[in-house]
C-alpha cells in the first residue's frame, strides 16, 4: 500500500484515469447509439450493463498482462507484412465498427418504421452482445495504452474502474442529447467510421496519431453545438405577423354587419 503515499502514483493514477475517459468517449457513443433502438424503459438498464461489461473486460484484461503482450507477437505473415493477435483484433473489430456505423447512417435516413414500431427486430440480448464485440476492441487499445503509462496493476484497475463510474454518470445526458439532435447522432456515427478506419489502419501497422482524430471531433463537435444555437435562437426570436389590408378591409366589414 506504498503507492497510496506517493504523490506519483497519484500523478499517474489521475493522468491514466483522465486518458481512461477520453479513449471511452467513443465506446459510450456507440452504446448510446446502440441502446437507443431499445425500448425507452430498456435503454437506461443496457446502457448500465453495456459499461459494466467493458469495466469487466478491461480489468480482466490489466489481470492478464502477460497473455496480452503474447498478443503482439506475429502468428502469421503476409505479403511481408505480419500479423498477430492484437492485429487480427483491431482489423475485425474496425471492420465491425464500420458496418454496423454505416448500417445505422442507412436505418437513420431511410427510416426503417416497421423495424421501429414492432420492437422485435432489436433485443437486449443482441444489444450487448454487439456491445461486447466492440468492447473487447476498445478495451484492448485501453489496456495497451494503460500498460505502457502504469507499472502498478493496482493503479491501472483503480484507474479504469474510476474511468467507467465516471462514464456511467455521463452516458444518460449523453445518450439524450444525441437522441434529441439527429445531426449529432450523424455526427458520431461518421466518427465511429473514422475510428473503426483508424483500427483497421493500426491492424496493419499504419498508425493514425489519436491527437488527431480527437482534435477533429472536438473540432466538428463545437462547430454543430454553434449550429445549434443559432438555430434555437432564430426559433426563440419572435417575430410579429404585420397586418395586411386584406385582414383590415375583412375586419371592418365584419365590424358593421
Amino acid at each position: 500500500m506504498e503507492w497510496v503515499s506517493s504523490p506519483e502514483i497519484w500523478v499517474a493514477f489521475a493522468t491514466l484515469a483522465v486518458l481512461e475517459i477520453v479513449l471511452g468517449i467513443d465506446n459510450i457513443i456507440f452504446i448510446s447509439i446502440l441502446t437507443g433502438r431499445l425500448p425507452p424503459q430498456q435503454r437506461a438498464r443496457a446502457r448500465f450493463l453495456g459499461l459494466a461489461l467493458a469495466m469487466i473486460m478491461r480489468i480482466l484484461l490489466l489481470l492478464s498482462l502477460a497473455w496480452i503482450m503474447q498478443l503482439t507477437t506475429d502468428l502469421f505473415v503476409i505479403i511481408g507484412e505480419g500479423i498477430s493477435g492484437r492485429d487480427l483484433i483491431l482489423l475485425f473489430g474496425g471492420a465491425f465498427l464500420i458496418a454496423k456505423a454505416t448500417r445505422e447512417v442507412h436505418n437513420s435516413l431511410e427510416g426503417e418504421t416497421h423495424e421501429h414500431s414492432t420492437g422485435g427486430a432489436v433485443s437486449m440480448g443482441g444489444v450487448l452482445a454487439q456491445i461486447a464485440v466492440v468492447d473487447v476492441v476498445f478495451s484492448l487499445d485501453s489496456v495497451i495504452t494503460a500498460v505502457g503509462m502504469v507499472k502498478d496493476v493496482e493503479v491501472m484497475v483503480a484507474a479504469v474502474i474510476t474511468a467507467v463510474l465516471v462514464m456511467m454518470l455521463a452516458a444518460g445526458a449523453i445518450s439524450r442529447f444525441v437522441e434529441d439532435h439527429p445531426t449529432i447522432k450523424m455526427l458520431a456515427l461518421s466518427f465511429l467510421i473514422l475510428v473503426g478506419f483508424t483500427l483497421i489502419g493500426e491492424g496493419l501497422d499504419l498508425h493514425t496519431p489519436k491527437g488527431y482524430i480527437y482534435a477533429a471531433m472536438a473540432f466538428s463537435f463545437g462547430v454543430e453545438m454553434l449550429n445549434i444555437r443559432a438555430k434555437k435562437s432564430r426559433a426563440d426570436h419572435v417575430q410579429l405577423r404585420k397586418a395586411q389590408l386584406a385582414d383590415l378591409v375583412g375586419g371592418n366589414d365584419r365590424a358593421t354587419q
